[in-house]
């Protein structure tokens, strides 16, 4: 059976205007990732690595090229539009954990919920909480939690509308050891339990190595890391 396509591109770039002329940020870039798949996009500072992202994303126009996500045409749609896109079919993880600090912690998971308008929000949020082993803090606010338990209130906010795809922007990179541990691994139970399409950035080339692909950025450019480039 063929995999279906989350995301699909076409010689996607990203061009902007400076004061010394045109700087191309992004290289023509084609690559599909399956439903289900994990990816990782590694590379230094610098690279495009967040500028991929945010064009997969909808949160910025490609200069040119398409992007299909669930095939729907991404790159002929207008701001408005993408954002419906993102609603309906995408959750999102940072590395500042972005917690809205006058809500609760049950109250931040039920937050896109509410925004979509779905059914029982309360008791999703509190089956997500029970997941993330954070059911005993549903009322703490993000102040009263560690920076762990505050990604993992992220984590569960992030999945509490089902997203087809989840777009997760160095997840682990303000968290010590053990909480990257919990983390991860929670990322990856729930990308297998719920069939969520995930693309990581990140630094960490363990986080990396957790996923089934690795992509490289250099200068704008993207490749594929081999299985072989991994073992070395």
């Amino acid at each position: 059976m063929t995999p279906i396509k989350m995301i699909s591109t076409n010689s996607i770039s990203k061009t902007v205007s400076t004061t010394q002329g045109q700087l191309e940020i992004l290289k023509p870039i084609s690559f599909d990732v399956s439903e289900g798949e994990s990816i990782a996009i590694v590379g230094a500072s610098g690279s495009g690595k967040s500028t991929l992202l945010s064009l997969l994303a909808g949160l910025d126009e490609v200069s040119s090229g398409e992007i299909f996500i669930d095939g729907q045409a991404m790159h002929t749609m207008n701001e408005e539009q993408r954002a419906q896109l993102r609603g309906a079919k995408v959750g999102f993880i940072f590395q500042s954990f972005m917690l809205v600090q006058s809500l609760t912690a049950i109250e931040n998971i039920m937050l896109p919920a509410e925004i979509a308008g779905l059914n029982d929000a309360r008791s999703k949020a509190l089956k997500l909480l029970q997941l993330v082993g954070l059911d005993h803090r549903a009322k703490h606010y993000p102040n009263q939690l560690s920076g762990g338990e505050q990604q993992r209130v992220a984590i569960a906010r992030a999945f509490i509308t089902q997203p087809k795809i989840l777009f997760a922007d160095e997840p682990t990179g303000n968290l010590d050891a053990s909480n990257s541990d919990k983390v991860e691994q929670l990322l990856f139970d729930l990308n297998r339990e719920l069939n969520t399409t995930l693309i990581l950035v990140t630094h960490d080339p363990k986080l990396a190595a957790k996923c089934q692909r690795q992509l490289q950025m250099h200068a704008g450019a993207l490749s594929e890391i081999t299985s072989s480039e991994n073992a070395e």
